[in-house]
């Protein structure tokens, strides 16, 4: 019976029931002695009680049974997931890998939670300071078990094949040039129909918000009715062979099991909600004179860090658009940053590397460490009519920015056996062009 749907709106206060069960919401408070239909009201609350009121997060569950009724946790493999930063030396260099590899599901079956691999990442979970950058790669879908990540927000990018995810709160469809947003503490199941890839940024200590405009006003970038939220659904369904809870908690997994399905909440209401947004919604904003504007401009969603102005990890794109400016180098200029800057493809080719770096692939320029366009785009760029032309059509780029120095993991230099080698040899080519002579 069930057709997806969802409510607009960005941190909405928004309130929704099982069709299934009308008036389950109880009516002028939260927990009343009797909740109607004999549910039980448990509280998930995203912030401290004590924030300020548009910082505040928090949702209403009216459940057929509380989260509480499972069985002690015990650990549970990890494979490739972790925060361990320290697992092989440093490396400052510009990393660039090849798409990652999906297995086939007769040689190895995986499902979200057995194909997450943690890439590179800084900072703890336990000081809720730090992200984490992981890839999903996976060709079955979660069968009687589910996940919350207790350490921070998962900000997922499919790139391949779509997610049919069920929450506490709803199901979403997240197809490729979507993402979603599943935040601290909630429980989610992934349906894949087929091999399936993506990118997952993780942050733990803050989570995401929109950026703010200032002289943009009050219109542009990512609006806020664009991004959705699942209605609730509920299966009243028991599972006398277990169901398997699994708890990512300080930065290993736990796994609890309990007799009956998680996602038994038939009403809700609240602003701590997962969501979901199509990246072609973007309304870009761009220079139509000369120079660049900064890639900021094409920020998503940012989680901010206790500085002002410096986010713990900024949600960019780079969307198909117009490239109109006079006397201008269009492509990305040469660049050193104090930020780090993870890259990776859904589709399409990337304007500034248009061979090497492929959907399913991703970069990563460090702090401080050079990059910019490779040769070849260089020298088109420098020669190029300046006409009004599209940019990026059919391609969709995005990058993961922090403030925090990461470090790559041992799977993703070695293990993984996708890194680039050659990277560094596409700026090889590069050559003098200085000529005192001639201005």
């Amino acid at each position: 019976w069930f057709i997806l749907q969802y409510m607009s709106g960005f941190g909405n206060e928004h309130v929704s029931e099982d069709p299934r069960c009308p008036g389950a919401l109880p009516e002028g408070q939260n927990n009343p002695q009797v909740c109607p239909y004999g549910l039980y009201a448990e509280q998930l609350s995203g912030s401290a009680f004590t924030c300020p009121r548009p910082t505040n997060k928090r949702s209403w569950l009216y459940r057929i049974l509380p989260s509480v009724c499972h069985k002690p946790f015990k650990p549970l493999e990890k494979g490739h997931l972790t925060h361990n930063w320290d697992e092989v030396e440093p490396d400052p260099n510009q990393l660039r890998w090849k798409p990652f590899e999906i297995p086939k599901a007769s040689q190895n079956k995986l499902d979200f939670v057995s194909g997450l691999h943690t890439l590179c990442g800084a900072g703890d979970p336990r000081g809720r300071n730090g992200i984490a950058v992981h890839i999903f790669i996976c060709n079955t879908s979660m069968l009687n078990r589910c996940l919350y990540n207790s350490d921070g927000d998962f900000l997922i990018v499919p790139q391949q094949g779509k997610l049919l995810i069920t929450t506490e709160f709803g199901k979403m469809l997240v197809e490729p040039n979507e993402i979603c947003v599943i935040q601290q503490g909630m429980h989610f199941s992934v349906e894949v129909f087929g091999e399936t890839r993506g990118y997952i940024l993780e942050v733990y200590g803050a989570h995401f918000e929109l950026p703010d405009l200032g002289p943009i006003g009050a219109n542009g970038l990512a609006n806020p009715r664009d991004f959705l939220v699942p209605v609730a659904w509920y299966e009243d369904r028991q599972v006398p062979g277990g169901y398997t809870v699994i708890s990512k908690y300080q930065g290993k997994l736990f796994a609890a099991q309990q007799d009956f399905s998680p996602f038994n909440v038939v009403a809700w209401h609240g602003n701590y909600t997962p969501y979901k947004y199509h990246l072609e919604k973007f309304m870009v904003i761009n220079s139509v004179a000369f120079d660049h504007a900064d890639p900021s401009i094409f920020t998503v969603l940012t989680a901010k860090s206790t500085r002002p102005g410096v986010a713990l990890a900024d949600f960019v794109i780079f969307p198909p658009r117009w490239g109109v400016a006079n006397n201008t180098f269009r492509p990305p200029y040469y660049h050193r940053n104090c930020m780090s800057e993870f890259m990776g493809l859904i589709k399409g080719h990337y304007e500034a590397k248009e061979e090497g770096f492929q959907p399913g692939g991703a970069s990563l320029h460090s702090m401080m460490t050079p990059h910019g366009p490779d040769a070849d785009c260089f020298e088109k760029a420098s020669k190029a009519k300046l006409e009004p032309e599209r940019v990026a059509e059919g391609t969709m780029a995005f990058m993961f920015e922090s403030s925090l120095s990461m470090a790559v993991t041992k799977w993703g230099l070695q293990t993984s056996n996708r890194l680039d080698k050659n990277y560094y040899k596409c700026w090889e080519p590069l050559k003098s062009h200085f000529n005192p002579k001639c201005k």
